[in-house]
């Protein structure tokens, strides 16, 4: 009995481990081709929501179905340590030179070689240059490439760069040199050496570009969930039956209502479905700017520039095998992730893809970084407004150094500022201005930047905090150069003839603290725009609407005095020179088109004699008999120079507690605003 118990024992332990490695070894076997595939290169983001798309497959498995061999890297083995020689960029940083064009060349390379021309970065001298471009035209035949550099040797320190699929760059002997494609394939992009640039359509505008179309913070009742992309740029908007698959012809028919648009380049929907086919990515950039998510099937090229973007917070990856589950999972998306990522995509859109300038400055800026380091632009920079182009790692690599990051970081710019009174050529010392400036609560220094002929006083007033004199060089644009005397966030730009009470000083100090990233003045003008000549004018008549506040009396942020100096372009500058009334204009133009906020206005005397602009309009009377000047007319001129009108018009002036109410004047903290 017992010898039978114990086969009967026996029996069953064989049995159950049986069926353990039936059960185990195909498991093992499921899991081996993703062992396989975790070191191949990925390079797109992980899933936007966990919870919801926690079925999908990586986009990593979604090569098991390729049935092409990968193709070779470019370059080989390139790698950034390898095929770069970075000593060359350690004297002066990144200096770029572009090859001339060979013959004639066609609208697209002529904007590539504009907007690398503007760059900060461009020298003139090939052999000054670390990084030398060679620009690939779509337009040229195979036999006709552009010949090898005379500078190649191998292609090191070479950059690459083709906007549009050219045969050139297909033959082209590429060997070190990096590449910067348009919507390279995954299996030949090389992640930290190669820049994966956007797929651009041939009308895209040298600098400016189109507004974001984003004007809603939720989907109104009429706009439909979903937008397919087709062939040839249009879309197709779909019904919501999860019955069906809207995309393709695997599963049954979609029965919700349809609508074909062969015409339309800006899909009005919630969520773009868009194939992962290289020549679908020109949808992207359109889904990007109508504030329309994209939702990528099985993406088979590389996202733009996914080296600092981070996709997860504006795009999905989706599995185009799984086609119910990722409709299901669009529609429970919660509402509130849905305006997120429909505000980033239009961020994205307008700081890096708007313009053939924003995307070639943004390709220099992502090797710059490479250059200096990963922390010369942390992720919170590149992936948050204003971006990575206007916040400079020259100004700082902290965020909490810039002002539109103190809402952020939870914090606030320093309880000081610095005074710095312009002294043009006819003005005499500001001898009452410097004793009410430096009577404030808040002052710390008091810088005069002295730009007159005639020499400065040999003694100045005696004052409670330190006095520095700074020599200027006559031009209008001096008063923005980032000075390294100032020691403070804030700075409160004066002029020789400006007239302040230290109640106004200190009330307007205050209001700055807590709009750090704005303008805050006295004076203010509005711009307009003339329907009738045809261009832009700007008034400094009284009115309750304004639109720049006058540098002659403002607070704002030093940052931009850095921003001024080496992010405008130069003949901006020198436009402003030519005329000092265009000083402030630019100034406003640069903060507005960083912050797309207005300035603030708070009160001032009415002892005070306004600073107002002639009538400048351009159908202005008194300037309709006779030719405007140049100089009069610089606001057309910097829109043209943006490629679009930055200003942003308000009403809104902030007053102090109690101001002009029939209350004692003694129960008021800032009593000599309203001395008569």
């Amino acid at each position: 009995m017992q010898s039978w118990r114990r086969k009967s024992l026996w029996l069953a332990l064989s049995a159950s481990w049986l069926l353990i490695l039936l059960r185990v070894f195909p498991v093992l076997r499921l899991k081996e081709p993703a062992r396989r595939q975790a070191v191949s290169p990925q390079g797109w983001p992980h899933w936007l929501d966990t919870e919801l798309l926690q079925s999908f497959s990586q986009p990593g498995e979604l090569l098991e179905d390729d049935l092409q061999p990968p193709q070779a890297p470019h370059g080989g083995s390139c790698t950034r340590g390898a095929c770069f020689d970075a000593s060359r960029c350690r004297g002066g940083g990144l200096k770029v030179f572009v090859y001339p064009a060979v013959g004639p060349i066609s609208e697209t390379p002529r904007k590539v070689l504009t907007s690398i021309e503007g760059s900060r970065y461009h020298t003139a001298s090939a052999t000054e240059a670390c990084l030398l471009i060679l620009v690939l035209s779509p337009d040229t035949p195979a036999g006709e490439c552009h010949p090898v550099p005379p500078k190649w040797d191998g292609g090191k320190n070479h950059l690459v760069l083709s906007l549009h699929p050219t045969p050139c760059l297909r033959i082209f002997q590429l060997g070190q040199a990096m590449v910067a494609e348009a919507s390279p394939t995954v299996d030949t992009f090389r992640p930290g050496f190669d820049v994966a640039l956007p797929l651009l359509p041939e009308a895209h505008p040298l600098r400016g570009g189109a507004l974001g179309q984003l004007r809603q913070h939720s989907p109104l009742p009429g706009v439909a969930l979903l937008a397919v992309a087709e062939e040839r740029g249009g879309w197709r908007t779909a019904g919501t039956n999860f019955s069906a698959c809207p995309w393709d012809g695997r599963c049954e028919q979609d029965h919700g209502p349809k609508q074909t648009h062969p015409g339309a380049t800006l899909p009005n929907a919630t969520f773009c479905l868009i194939p992962g086919r290289s020549p679908d990515a020109l949808h992207f950039l359109q889904a990007l700017q109508a504030g329309c998510i994209p939702v990528l099937l099985s993406p088979r090229w590389e996202l733009p520039f996914s080296e600092v973007i981070d996709w997860t917070k504006a795009a999905v990856v989706a599995d185009e095998r799984l086609p119910l589950q990722v409709l299901a999972a669009l529609q429970e998306m919660p509402l509130s992730r849905v305006l997120a990522l429909r505000q980033q995509a239009q961020f994205l859109w307008d700081a890096y893809f708007s313009s053939m300038e924003k995307v070639i400055h943004t390709t220099l800026e992502i090797i710059q970084d490479r250059i200096s380091g990963a922390s010369a632009h942390p992720s919170l920079l590149w992936n948050s407004p204003p971006g990575a182009l206007l916040a400079l790692s020259t100004f700082s690599t902290s965020p909490s150094d810039f002002p539109f990051y103190h809402l952020q970081q939870g914090s606030r710019p320093l309880g000081r500022f610095s005074a710095l009174i312009w002294v043009g050529a006819p003005d005499q010392p500001p001898l009452k201005l410097i004793q009410a400036v430096a009577g404030a609560q808040h002052c710390a220094q008091i810088l005069v930047l002295w730009s007159s002929k005639k020499p400065p006083p040999p003694r100045w007033p005696e004052t409670a905090v330190p006095l520095t004199v700074l020599d200027g060089h006559r031009k209008a644009s001096d008063r923005f150069l980032p000075y390294s005397a100032i020691s403070t966030d804030a700075i409160l730009s004066l002029d020789a003839h400006s007239s302040l009470s230290t109640s106004e000083v200190d009330f307007a100090f205050t209001v700055w603290q807590s709009f750090p990233e704005r303008m805050v003045g006295f004076l203010t003008w509005s711009h307009f725009w003339d329907e009738a000549q045809g261009g832009w004018g700007y008034t400094g008549e009284r009115a309750n609407e304004f639109s720049m506040v006058l540098t002659s009396a403002a607070f704002y942020h030093r940052y931009y005095h850095t921003l001024f100096t080496h992010s405008l372009p130069k003949a901006l500058r020198t436009l402003a020179d030519e005329s000092p009334r265009c000083v402030d204009v630019l100034m406003n133009f640069l903060v507005a088109a960083v912050t797309k906020l207005p300035p603030i206005k708070v009160p001032y005397g009415p002892w005070h004699q306004e600073a107002r602009p002639p009538p400048l309009a351009p159908g202005s009377p008194r300037l309709r008999a006779e030719p405007q000047p140049a100089a009069q007319n610089c606001i057309s001129r910097m829109a043209a120079g943006f490629g679009h009108m930055p200003l942003v018009s308000s009403r809104l002036r902030l007053d102090p507690v109690l101001f002009k109410d029939p209350v004692s004047v003694l129960r008021k903290k800032y009593r000599s605003l309203e001395k008569p």
